[in-house]
């Protein structure tokens, strides 16, 4: 039987929910009971330790995919052969790079003179060019003046030379019968059999040898006209193409210390080209005072005389006593009064030479030790011969700038 619900029948009571069973006792806090303890956390599990697999080095990077061919695996080891290997190979590319450079040895003689030419006759192209004339048209004019003097100079020196050995072969027949003729000569020719001995020299094998000697004479001279016109013609084109590579070199050095090395690199230009102008102004003065005191002496072959005073006058240290060794040897050739003019005259000069005309040209345009500058003529002289004895000075200069501009303040800041 259903049982009644009494608030289903009293609209007046809102139904609710139903009472709960058992509702929890609640019991008041007490202040004698602490409280609970907080539960420490969990201790952290350290990560594992990856186990590289056998016969790989740990130090290196693991592969990462390519996306296009696949996983790449992992680098070779570093094991004693493949390090033995790489230093042979390097041993022997560096040993090839030597016999390249023992071979090439005369090329990169010419091209480190024509490159000392470019940068001594650049400033006269500069020159040319502030004055209005355009660049190609300069190095033009600055190579035409250069052949100019080349031609002065062979047609100075070869006619002389051409000519007197014309007149030693005329002259032979009339210095043998002198021979013939005194009786000294003719005793010893009986004396030690001089006619056989040269008859018996006289055969195939001798003559093959002269024969060598003569083309080995026309080899020495077409090699030389070889490397003079392969000078002149890379010096052209280092004129022309001057700004070019330089800027080259420039761009080869780090953004940073590219100031820096342009302006010290422009300092060693300018006075490589200082030293040239001043060289070729103290060599073209010598030469003229020896021309004019060869017409004054009445010595033979005044200009040609001149040019190699003049020629000599560039090698540092030495080239002035060479030439005037040359034209006093000359001088006591044609009578000694003459020589014994040369040799004062000579004397005289190098000393004006050495203390006035010398330190007022150079003095401003290239700073330069003398102990440094003789070292240098010396050590050039031993490595290049007189090619080492003309850069000698320029390239002391340019190591004395940057001892001081670079190597002396980085020790004062260390």
């Amino acid at each position: 039987m259903p049982q009644h619900d009494p608030s289903g029948d009293d609209p007046g009571v809102t139904p609710g929910p139903p009472p709960a069973e058992n509702p929890p006792a609640k019991t008041p806090p007490s202040a004698e009971t602490p409280p609970p303890a907080e539960t420490p956390p969990p201790a952290e599990t350290p990560p594992p330790v990856p186990v590289p697999a056998p016969g790989v080095d740990p130090d290196e990077p693991p592969a990462v995919p390519s996306g296009k061919f696949g996983t790449p695996g992992r680098p070779l080891r570093r094991s004693s052969f493949l390090i033995g290997f790489t230093g042979a190979l390097g041993v022997l590319l560096a040993y090839t790079l030597y016999l390249g450079i023992r071979n090439a040895g005369g090329i990169l003689v010419l091209v480190v003179i024509a490159l000392f030419l470019a940068v001594g006759l650049n400033p006269a192209v500069v020159r040319l060019r502030r004055w209005g004339v355009p660049h190609g048209l300069a190095v033009a004019a600055v190579a035409l003046t250069v052949v100019l003097l080349l031609c002065g100079g062979v047609v100075a020196l070869v006619p002389p030379i051409v000519t007197q050995s014309g007149q030693f072969v005329d002259q032979i027949p009339n210095l043998l019968d002198e021979l013939r003729r005194n009786p000294t000569v003719n005793d010893l020719v009986e004396r030690y059999d001089v006619v056989e001995r040269v008859q018996g020299a006289a055969n195939a094998q001798t003559v093959g040898r002269a024969l060598g000697g003569v083309l080995g004479g026309a080899q020495l001279i077409f090699g030389t006209v070889f490397r003079t016109l392969t000078v002149l013609v890379l010096t052209i084109y280092f004129l022309a193409y001057f700004n070019k590579l330089r800027a080259l070199g420039y761009s080869l050095v780090p953004r940073s210390r590219r100031e820096r090395v342009q302006l010290i690199g422009d300092e060693i230009l300018a006075k490589v080209g200082a030293y040239m102008v001043g060289a070729l102004s103290i060599a073209v003065l010598a030469g003229a005072t020896t021309f004019v005191f060869a017409l004054i002496v009445g010595l033979p072959y005044p200009f040609a005389l001149a040019v190699v005073v003049a020629v000599t006058d560039l090698i540092p240290q030495i080239g002035a006593t060479l030439g005037a060794v040359i034209v006093s040897l000359v001088g006591f050739a044609a009578d000694l009064p003459t020589g014994i003019a040369c040799a004062v005259f000579f004397l005289v000069y190098q000393q004006v030479e050495n203390y006035l005309i010398y330190p007022k040209v150079m003095r401003r345009s290239v700073e330069v030790n003398e102990v440094a500058a003789l070292l240098g003529a010396l050590l050039g002289v031993a490595l290049l011969g007189v090619v080492g004895a003309l850069i000698a000075i320029p390239t002391v200069a340019a190591l004395q700038l940057i001892l001081r501009e670079v190597v002396l303040p980085r020790q004062e800041t260390r």
